[in-house]
């Protein structure tokens, strides 16, 4: 593929990427309580109130990466933005009274009052990372303090013992490994250790251990990659174990890949392509319509998800960055190719010419099913990060310098 075509990619994904955040700094700050709004229609008016705490944190994360890494985003009213999402979280996220100090709610009310909790750990890991990069550009040593100790209970609660989550076990629910635990905590030592040797000796054991429970989810001799297996990565019976998310695949092939080049692990290298990203993408891609189905069931039968032909925005997020570090480090052509058939099918259906960001939730032939542009799952995080992601990707295949 020639430097010119690498290039118009480069910036469509710059533009593309100054108008996701003119969005959401012009429509999302609540400038009375703090934090940010998520429920976000399509031209930029809020139509729900609710704080979702895995979106309040992401975005502080989202916001501090770009001020910290990008020259044109260090601006202050993105640093601003940011100190009042962490004082936000920090005042109102954790809600000591469900039994930890460390727990932290799902969902608040635009006052910061706890609506919902969550018994999984996905509210802390945002939480997490959004203070750890907020103190990466505000210098403050007891917040990134705070994001380690809230990261060793985190591994306490995912390995040693639950009962601080408030999940109790039932008799006939047995124990799952659900991809998404030690792919979140792999993507949480990714954030702590970097630049700081200490703590990457100190998570050296649990990177380890994170990759180990993720490859257990290659199953039926390496044709599939399933969301759920038994703690001994055995498969599971029924529609839990059949189900396939060939989005979360890619991403946990993008997260393998970067693991194994700090590691200089070849070998992963290579199982983080053929199988985390060849498997899911060529099961996964529909081949009437285009774009990435959201779920798959292995044995072909019709998966229970309601939503399980849609064409979400993050699958097609996960894939741009997955394909395009894949070509980044090999050169192969086959990988560069891949990433164009995901880049013209995302860039042709989601992003939203005349009022910015991008629409999420498409149905099977490609239109708009779900016209807004933030909701409870979906705010300023996976839209940016491939934007941001795949921009420095390219820098590097085009300058030689950056590294996503």
């Amino acid at each position: 593929m020639s430097k010119e075509i690498l290039e118009q990619y480069r910036q469509r994904f710059r533009c593309e990427l100054d108008r996701v955040v003119d969005f959401w700094l012009k429509y999302s700050h609540d400038k009375q309580y703090g934090g940010f709004f998520t429920c976000i229609g399509k031209d930029g008016k809020v139509y729900d109130e609710l704080k979702y705490v895995w979106l309040q944190g992401r975005q502080v994360w989202m916001y501090c990466r770009l001020y910290r890494t990008m020259e044109r985003f260090r601006r202050p009213e993105i640093l601003e933005a940011a100190k009042a999402g962490g004082a936000f979280l920090q005042r109102f996220a954790r809600v000591p009274s469900v039994g930890s100090p460390w727990k932290c709610a799902f969902c608040l009310t635009r006052d910061g009052r706890a609506v919902k909790v969550q018994r999984t750990i996905f509210s802390e890991c945002f939480y997490i990372m959004a203070m750890d990069e907020l103190a990466r550009v505000t210098g403050d040593q007891d917040m990134q303090s705070e994001a380690e100790k809230m990261m060793d209970q985190l591994v306490h609660w995912v390995r040693v013992d639950p009962s601080g989550l408030g999940r109790p076990q039932m008799p006939g629910d047995p124990p799952v490994n659900s991809m998404a635990v030690p792919m979140m905590l792999l993507c949480l030592l990714n954030q702590l250790s970097e630049g700081r040797p200490v703590l990457a000796q100190k998570y050296g054991e649990l990177g380890d251990w994170c990759v180990k429970q993720i490859l257990q989810h290659i199953q039926r001799d390496g044709a599939a990659i399933l969301e759920n297996v038994s703690p001994e990565g055995k498969e599971l019976p029924g529609c839990q174990g059949r189900l396939q998310n060939p989005g979360h695949a890619l991403e946990a092939g993008w997260f393998l890949l970067q693991y194994a080049q700090e590691q200089g692990d070849a070998q992963l290298q290579r199982t983080a392509v053929d199988k985390f990203m060849e498997v899911p993408f060529l099961s996964g891609w529909d081949k009437q319509h285009g774009g990435l189905f959201y779920f798959l069931d292995v044995d072909g039968h019709c998966p229970t998800q309601l939503e399980w032909n849609m064409k979400l925005w993050w699958p097609h997020c996960e894939a741009l960055i997955a394909y395009l570090m894949a070509y980044t480090h090999s050169r192969e052509d086959m990988l560069l190719q891949r990433f164009s058939q995901v880049y013209d099918y995302t860039f042709s259906h989601f992003s939203d010419a005349e009022h910015g960001e991008w629409f999420g939730y498409l149905n099977q032939q490609g239109s708009v099913a779900l016209d807004f542009k933030g909701g409870p799952f979906k705010g300023f995080f996976h839209v940016p990060r491939c934007l941001y992601m795949c921009e420095r990707l390219l820098d590097s295949l085009l300058d030689g310098k950056c590294k996503a």
